[in-house]
């Protein structure tokens, strides 16, 4: 059996590396073993049409997401027009 080389890190998102804020939201990003964990935070009423698109500049989100939600519900809709409705204790895989 091989012998790993990672180390054991742990990191908190009570005290993120990064705080990327826009309207009616923010993500917390950590980065830890090459990869970038966040924690998303949005208000009711967030849209990422209106709250995001603005400072991204693209016309839907690029980036995969796979998370658990914690509260709320969120209705995800694909460039396909494919529409999801999530809620708190769901774990999503957005590609």
């Amino acid at each position: 059996m091989s012998q790993s080389a990672q180390k054991f890190e742990s990191k908190s998102l009570n005290s993120p590396e990064e705080v990327r804020k826009f309207d009616k939201g923010k993500v917390e990003l950590e980065n830890i073993a090459g990869a970038t964990i966040g924690r998303a935070t949005f208000e009711p009423g967030w849209k990422w049409s209106t709250c995001v698109k603005p400072i991204a500049n693209t016309n839907s989100c690029q980036a995969a997401h796979f998370g658990y939600q914690v509260s709320g519900t969120m209705t995800t809709r694909m460039d396909d027009g494919t529409e999801k409705t999530s809620k708190a204790g769901d774990v999503l895989n957005i590609p």
